[in-house]
């Protein structure tokens, strides 16, 4: 099997999500909130959920009898043990994200539920384009300095690499203001989503480059307001179980019983 690219510096990452402020988690909260309406439209009693996050304290607040567990290349979850598992907010740093779904479907019980949230493609793409623009008129060069995002059909089709039955992927796109692109990488830091990628360029990014890049931010990112600037979180929704024999099965290729022409009132025109 071949080994995941290194992506995510993880003593970086942990060191950032250490200093993480718990008012500026507004993000987690939001996703809390959306997979509590999840799980009520489900209908279903779970009694054994597992939380994979790199927030534990947040989480565990939310579900107090749940078994919380790092993201970390492999996941401390037992095999086919949980009714549920939620991943929250964590798929962009993994460095196998196909292998992270694939250690929860195996951690749950047969039919059990598997809820994700991660940021989409369009997350931060004012940033990422100021940044990018700033950078090289400055310095002639292009570093990476936001972490790659997926876009929904890639992370949908995520799911059914890893087997879960019923996958569904939807998403949210959440407009935030702030005063200036400072504002808003000064909340990342607050959130610990600064820069953890390996590849990042580890000396101080310059003033003059930053300064270029909020003017830029500025110039082409207003509010409606003309005076703020806006950023946006894509916040994706992924949704899957975990295979079983209830579950409803599609009918084998030519078992159908009635024409299509007939259900849809209409006139059959053979190929010719």
């Amino acid at each position: 099997m071949d080994t995941p690219p290194n992506i995510t510096d993880r003593a970086a990452l942990t060191r950032h999500r250490d200093r993480a402020l718990p008012d500026a988690l507004f993000l987690h909260d939001v996703v809390a909130d959306e997979f509590q309406e999840r799980l009520i439209e489900v209908n279903r009693t779970f009694t054994k959920i597992a939380i994979v996050t790199g927030f534990p304290e947040f989480w565990a607040a939310k579900y107090p009898d749940a078994t919380i567990v790092g993201d970390d290349d492999t996941l401390a979850l037992e095999v086919e043990t949980y009714d549920l598992v939620l991943h929250t907010l964590a798929l962009h740093w993994a460095n196998d994200p196909v292998g992270q779904l694939v250690q929860c479907r195996r951690a749950l019980k047969p039919d059990g539920l598997f809820l994700a949230a991660s940021f989409g493609g369009q997350t931060l793409n004012e940033l990422r384009t100021s940044l990018a623009e700033a950078e090289i008129a400055v310095t002639g060069g292009l570093s990476p300095r936001i972490a790659p995002m997926g876009e929904i059909r890639d992370l949908g089709g995520l799911l059914q690499r890893a087997g879960f039955a019923l996958p569904v992927a939807d998403g949210t796109p959440l407009q935030v203001s702030y005063a200036n692109a400072f504002h808003l990488m000064h909340d990342l830091r607050k959130m610990g989503e600064n820069n953890s990628l390996s590849d990042r360029i580890k000396t101080f990014t310059p003033r003059n480059m930053l300064t270029e890049a909020a003017t830029i931010y500025a110039d082409n990112f207003r509010a409606e307001d003309g005076k703020r600037v806006t950023a946006t979180f894509e916040i994706i929704t992924l949704t899957g179980w975990a295979p079983a024999e209830s579950q409803p099965q599609p009918l084998r290729p030519g078992s159908a019983k009635t024409r299509l022409a007939d259900a849809l009132g209409t006139d059959e025109t053979p190929l010719k």
